[in-house]
């Protein structure tokens, strides 16, 4: 089946690289809204916007079969729209883990990292009232950091102080688990376990929302289709300037980049 993949910049790959491991024959796309990213620091209606735009070319223009919202923020402000106007073709969408988190701490106490948007959504607030009775969860939005993972930044100086900035609250509070609530973070793990050290546990979604795309696509596959073949190359495509974009993507993707297509913008 064919499956798109969006987010606003790169962060998404960490949620294609998990669709890979466990679908791998399957055909993947992956559309990088870079002109736009940030996406965190967008009032919601230009999201809403541009998620339309992506998932109508991936849907219409490339036949995705599903779609996974592999961005927190366009999760937030979008998702229940695209799923209104793309009632034919499942969509997936990023929930942060804070369910594991508050089930895994210990101190009570836990963080979660994001971007304002996404904090500023209703679905972080719901999630928290449904898994995290009893345990304190504190927020923190983090600008600057989506730009540092699109630079390729990810453990220089300016990176580093701001993961100690927006780290120093939670630890502080004594949190012993964080939640990383932006798909961009995945790949700030590293830097975040230097700056917080061994005693906190950090939790993402990527790998959880891989299996729940899975698990949608397997209601609706033929019968007859057993799921192998060959394993094609993923399909990019970016807003931006390709020439700027491919050297990151191929940084935190790791893989060669057969393919980087003009998106619509």
């Amino acid at each position: 089946m064919s499956i798109g993949v969006f987010d606003s910049g790169l962060g998404g790959l960490c949620v294609l690289r998990e669709l890979r491991t466990i679908l791998p024959y399957d055909t993947l796309m992956y559309a990088a809204d870079s002109k736009y990213v940030p996406y965190g620091t967008k009032p919601p209606e230009i999201i809403r916007e541009r998620s339309l735009a992506i998932v109508r070319f991936l849907v219409e223009e490339r036949r995705a079969e599903a779609v996974v919202v592999a961005c927190n923020t366009a999760t937030t402000h979008a998702v229940d729209m695209l799923r209104t106007q793309f009632a034919q073709v499942p969509i997936v969408g990023m929930e942060p883990a804070i369910k594991p988190a508050a089930r895994a701490t210990r101190s009570r106490v836990v963080g979660i990292l994001a971007t304002g948007a996404t904090l500023a959504g209703e679905r972080v607030v719901n999630l928290i009232e449904r898994n995290a009775d009893g345990i304190e969860v504190i927020t923190q939005p983090c600008p600057g950091l989506v730009e540092q993972v699109e630079r390729g930044d990810l453990t220089g100086p300016h990176t580093i102080e701001l993961l100690k900035r927006y780290t120093a609250p939670l630890i502080d509070r004594g949190a012993d688990g964080i939640v990383l609530g932006c798909t961009h973070y995945n790949f700030l793990q590293d830097a975040i376990k230097q700056v917080v050290g061994p005693s906190v546990t950090l939790f993402d979604s990527a790998a959880a929302v891989a299996r729940q795309t899975a698990r949608v696509l397997a209601a609706r596959r033929p019968v007859a289709d057993d799921g192998a073949g060959a394993i094609e190359p993923v399909e990019f495509f970016t807003s931006g300037e390709p020439d700027a974009v491919r050297p990151v993507l191929i940084q935190l993707w790791r893989e060669p980049v057969e393919k980087l297509l003009p998106l619509p913008a």
